[in-house]
């Protein structure tokens, strides 16, 4: 879902926002659309690791997240391009630290499989 997401949202910032946002809005909606892509095919890997690491609780841990990830860093950075509220911007880093911990719990996950 979040990959079909971001290939959606990326065609729609450069070819539906191109002429209704400043080239820095858009830049904002790319960086947003990118880190969304990027955790969308972590999440996929994480589910065929699942596969092979079905005990790993870490692996749920880090689904989560990525998940909040999206939802807080990506969903910011969207509605900070359409709205130009600034203040928008004192999410971002709580998704970025989700994004952070996804990673450790991935990390960690891997790390104790036996």
């Amino acid at each position: 879902m979040f990959a079909f997401l971001a290939v959606a949202l990326g065609a729609f910032g450069a070819h539906g926002l191109k002429t209704m946002l400043t080239p820095q809005a858009l830049a904002v909606w790319h960086t947003a659309v990118q880190y969304q892509m990027f955790h969308a095919l972590a999440l996929l890997i994480i589910g065929l690791l699942a596969r092979f690491l079905p005990d790993a609780r870490m692996l749920v841990w880090a689904v989560r997240s990525m998940i909040i990830g999206v939802v807080l860093f990506s969903g910011s950075l969207y509605v900070l391009a359409l709205t130009g509220i600034g203040k928008l911007g004192m999410i971002t880093p709580f998704g970025g630290i989700a994004f952070l911990l996804g990673w450790l719990f991935l990390l960690v996950a891997v790390w104790n499989a036996e």
